[in-house]
């Protein structure tokens, strides 16, 4: 086993972490676009996010990135409604690749 299988999430692991973000991410689209916001909860319930949306999914989560192992004296604390680790950011982006998306 090398440290990049190490790295790596169960995939139980994996599924609540997208899980968890998937619904922070749905509700923040819902207060500025309910038309996508349906379209994506829709694809989400049925199993596969539209590719629209899977995009927006993961420009959103990199955009949030709320930890970025900074401390508070050496650079910016970012406030968000979840936090999300530069691990969850791949976490979501490889099970994006792995549904079959291009991110």
């Amino acid at each position: 086993m090398n440290s990049k299988d190490k790295q790596q999430q169960a995939p139980s692991e994996e599924r609540r972490t997208v899980e968890r973000l998937v619904a922070a991410w749905l509700e923040e689209t819902e207060r500025h676009d309910r038309a996508a916001a349906r379209e994506a909860r829709t694809g989400w319930e049925r199993g596969s996010l539209p590719d629209r949306s899977a995009q927006d999914l993961a420009h959103w989560v990199t955009a949030r990135v709320t930890d970025t192992g900074f401390n508070e004296d050496e650079g910016p604390h970012v406030e968000g409604p979840v936090r999300i680790t530069p691990a969850d950011k791949e976490t979501v982006h490889r099970w994006l690749t792995g549904q079959g998306h291009s991110i």
